[in-house]
Formats: C-alpha cells, structure tokens, sequence
C-alpha cells in the first residue's frame, strides 16, 4: 500500500513539472490596440497659411508735379465718393514747348481709351451676370423637378454671386477711368494758361472707402506718379493662400474653405474663387525649394462675424479636396502592405485574422475603405512584428 501511495505521488509531482513546463512554452496572448470601422462623414483637405487682403484696394497718385499740401486723412478714415483727399498747388511754370504739349495731349488720349476698355469690361461683366442669373433660375426649376442635384444650383448660385462681385469690380474701374481721364484734362488745360500763385488741383476719392495707407503725408514737391495712398473697402475681403502645386491641382473654384486660426473662437466660412494659373518658387523653412500657387478665397459669412478682420491678416485655411458623408473608414494606422495591395488584422474570436482591403481617398488620419470591412468590424491599429494571422489576442488597457 505504501509503494502504491509512493509511485502515485511521484506521477503526480512528475505531471505537474510537465504541467509548468508546458505552461511556460504555450505562446501567449499578443496585446495590441483595437479601433472599430465606423462610418460617416469624410474629408480630404489641406491646410496653409495665408492672408487677408482688400479685393478692390486703389492707389492715388499725383497726375502732375506740384506741390502737395499736408494730407489730415490718417489709416482707418472713411473717405465718401468725390471727397477732396489731397490738394496740389502749382510749381514754376514749365517750358510750354511742343514736346509737353504732345505729353499732355497722349495722357488724356490714353485716359480715354483706358475709361473706353474699363466700359466694356463693365458691359462684358453685366452680360455675364445676366448669363448666370438665368442659369440660377434653370437650375432652380430643374432642381424643384429633382433633375440635377443640390449642389449643382448652389454652384450655379455662387457663379451668380461671382458674376455679381465682378460687376461691382468693374464699375468701381469705370469711375476710376472717369477720374483720371479729367485729371488727364484739367492737366492738358493747365498748360493752355499761365498758372498763378493761387491755382490748385484737388483730388478726389474714385469710390467710397477707408484709407488703408498713408505714403505721402507730409507735404512737399512731387513728381508725377508719386503713390500719395491707397483707399479700399475692408468689408470687402479676400483671403490669398499659397499652396504646393500638387495640391493645386486637385482644388477647384468653388471648392469649401475654413478660415481657422484668425483670432476669433470660432470658423468662418469661404469658397474658392480662384487658382492662379501660375506658380512661384519659394524657400521653405528647411531650406526646400517649393513650387507654390496662389489660391484665392473668398469670404461668405456676413461682415459682422468677420469685422475684426482687417487687410493683411495673418489666418489659415482648411481647403476641402475631396468630401462625402457616408463613408466607411478605418485609422490610417491599422493599413498594411500585402503584396501589391492592402490589409488589415481583423479582431475576430480572440484571434487575429488577416483580411485584404481596397482602400480609396486618405486624410493622414483615416482611410476609406472600399470594400473588405463592414461598419462595426474591430481591427488592430500600429501592430508589431509579433502580430500574425491566427495568433491570439488581448486589449490594451485604455487609461
């Protein structure tokens, strides 16, 4: 009996170092990091900074030498259509030579035929907003039938406010044209009489605005030319971003923009009015050169959201490049290389399950996946080396 009770005690100390032998080797569970397939809204954008800047700013210039009195306009002064803004008085008498004579006599030719090509491009920008206004009201009517799709009647609505926009441009240049051709003149007919010592020429405001700068304020002698300041409508802004090329091309007028980072607490609104055609070279921080491109935005929210912004104003924009609101998307981190293609590790029953997908647009932070994953799907995000198809699994602790 007691040989018996020995041998059973000695099989069963044997079973239990097999046991824990067998114990230490059996692979443990590899613990990872989990995120579900969710889906909804997705966008692809890029952000830059960039600047604010008056959309129709003008530069008032002497049109003849003479002597400027003092400028009281100071930055920030509004300034009504018409207004006397500087004042000029006579210098010595010129030589009234025949050269003078022919300058004076070409100045007013070309302030006539600049008033000429500002009134047809008024009269082109007046046809062009009739044009979209009737295209607004096409859409319409085949929107209410549901032929096109929302957001093509709010391009067509944006083109008309566009159109809108260039036609107030147009008409600011053709009062401007006005103005310096009667410069142009009342110089031509100086000529024709000996100026006195009480002769003055004042300068009007072409258009009603703020005074934005100042270059000439004290008086003195001026040339022909001299820029004395710039008036414009800060209400009226713009925000000019630069961005890389390859960028560029994938942004379209009319595309949405998010001014961010202005100052206030909270976004303003914007589309894209422009892409400038052209690119420019630009050192970047690291000593990189960059081709880069003008993008211009214009602002949509109403002046009182925006009345603290001023021209020149530091700001960034988020420019959308691509957006849909019913995607399926998982972390950009839980894609992998699988041969020509992609996968992930699918979180399945404790084990993990390699499963391939075909992803579309990215952001940096999410992918879309076009098909291989369900909403709801759990899958691992940032694996390592240890993480293989079939292998056990547990869930980091979140803290």
């Amino acid at each position: 009996m007691k040989k018996w009770l020995k041998r059973a005690l000695l099989a069963l100390g044997a079973l239990a170092v097999v046991a824990a032998i067998a114990s230490a080797y059996r692979p443990r569970p590899v613990p990872v990091d989990l995120a579900e397939v969710t889906r909804g809204l997705f966008e692809v954008t890029v952000t830059e900074p960039g600047k604010t800047r008056v959309k129709d700013r003008y530069t008032i210039s002497a049109p003849v030498g003479g002597h400027l009195e003092r400028i009281s306009l100071k930055p920030g002064d509004e300034v009504q259509e018409g207004q006397v803004i500087a004042q000029l008085d006579s210098l010595t008498p010129p030589l009234l030579d025949a050269r003078s004579r022919a300058e004076a006599d070409a100045q007013v030719r070309a302030a006539q035929a600049a008033r000429e090509q500002a009134e047809a491009v008024m009269k082109r920008a007046q046809t062009a907003l009739e044009y979209a206004r009737s295209e607004v009201a096409r859409h319409e009517q085949l929107a209410a039938s549901g032929s096109i799709t929302r957001q093509s009647l709010e391009a067509a609505r944006f083109e008309e406010r566009g159109r809108a926009q260039e036609l107030t441009s147009a008409q600011y240049a053709v009062r401007i044209a006005e103005q310096q051709l009667k410069l142009a003149r009342a110089a031509r007919g100086r000529m024709e009489q000996r100026p006195t010592a009480s002769e003055q020429l004042d300068l009007h405001a072409p258009v009603r605005g703020w005074v934005l700068r100042v270059m000439q304020e004290s008086e003195g002698a001026v040339t022909p030319g001299t820029a004395l300041m710039e008036i414009g409508d800060p209400e009226v802004l713009e925000v000019v971003v630069d961005v890389l090329s390859q960028d560029a091309v994938r942004i379209h007028p009319g595309a949405r923009a998010r001014i961010e980072n202005w100052g206030g607490d909270y976004s303003l609104e914007g589309r894209v009015r422009r892409v400038e055609p052209s690119a420019f070279t630009r050192v970047s921080a690291l000593g990189v050169e960059e081709q880069r491109v003008n993008v211009l935005i214009t602002l949509e929210e109403s002046v009182e959201r925006r009345k603290v912004l001023g021209d020149g104003y530091r700001v960034e924009a988020r420019i959308t490049l691509w957006a849909d609101d019913d995607v399926v998307q998982v972390p950009e981190s839980a894609l992998l290389r699988q041969g020509e293609g992609w996968a992930v590790f699918l979180a399945e029953n404790k084990r993990v399950r390699l499963r391939e997908v075909k992803p579309g647009q990215r952001n940096g932070l999410q992918a879309q996946v076009l098909e291989g994953l369900n909403p709801g799907d759990r899958v691992i995000v940032h694996p390592g080396d240890d993480v293989k198809d079939g292998v056990a699994f547990v869930e980091r602790s979140k803290r």
